[in-house]
């Protein structure tokens, strides 16, 4: 079933006839051959394909990583596809919040000051990082271990603070690449709960995941294969 995306009001990802090439040695290898896609604020997708199927390129454009070779990416009605290094770093710190499967927190910093780290460069004080921080961290429940380094959480904690880390900027989109690939069954659960309740909040969520069980959580499954989407299925 293709989704229908008329009536559909505010857009905050817009992407037309997106292409990445990527040059190996002489060759020139097509990854994603004309991508098409709208998403909008609220919605929950899961991102899924296999290995080669450009899901990763695409999401790497999702979250101004990296930039197309040709096509356009509208965010928040900002055209994005062709900014410079230093303005993808401010859209991405002030539109994107990040969720890794490996985490990515500083092994020599408080839970609090991790989650903080993205206030740094939005230019707030360090009150109100303070501040913000310790609410997202009340949020994800983790009011107690606002003062312990990652070493000494769990898998599960880690990544509620990478989760908390994500919104305490207060993001337009939630983005998150196989967070639960690091974390075992129950963990798992507990996470994808936490994410529905995120979604649930009126928060924008783009899972990328090979796991059917994680994609289940969203509301919409969008399928790569081969660089074009192959289907795109809304299923709540």
């Amino acid at each position: 079933m293709e989704f229908n995306y008329s009536g559909m009001t505010d857009i905050i990802i817009n992407i037309k006839e997106i292409k990445r090439d990527f040059k190996l040695g002489s060759e020139i290898v097509k990854v994603l051959k004309g991508v098409n896609l709208q998403i909008k604020k609220g919605d929950y997708v899961a991102l899924m394909g296999p290995s080669g199927s450009g899901k990763s390129t695409l999401m790497n454009i999702l979250g101004c990583l990296d930039t197309p070779t040709s096509g356009s990416y509208i965010l928040n009605k900002n055209d994005v596809s062709r900014l410079n290094d230093d303005q993808l770093a401010e859209i991405r710190n002030r539109d994107i919040g990040f969720v890794f499967q490996t985490f990515n927190l500083l092994p020599r910093t408080t839970a609090l000051d991790n989650v903080a780290l993205p206030m740094i460069y939005a230019g707030k004080s360090k009150i109100e990082r303070q501040n913000r921080a310790s609410e997202v961290l009340d949020q994800v429940g983790l009011a107690d271990r606002k003062d312990h380094h990652p070493n000494q959480l769990s898998g599960g904690q880690r990544q509620r603070v990478a989760i908390a880390r994500a919104l305490v900027n207060q993001p337009s989109i939630i983005l998150a690449d196989e967070p639960t690939g690091n974390l075992d069954t129950k963990t798992s659960v507990e996470i994808m709960a936490l994410f529905n309740h995120i979604h649930a909040e009126g928060n924008t969520v783009i899972l990328v995941t090979h796991e059917e069980d994680i994609a289940a959580h969203a509301h919409r499954i969008i399928r790569l294969r081969d660089g074009i989407i192959e289907s795109d299925e809304r299923i709540k």
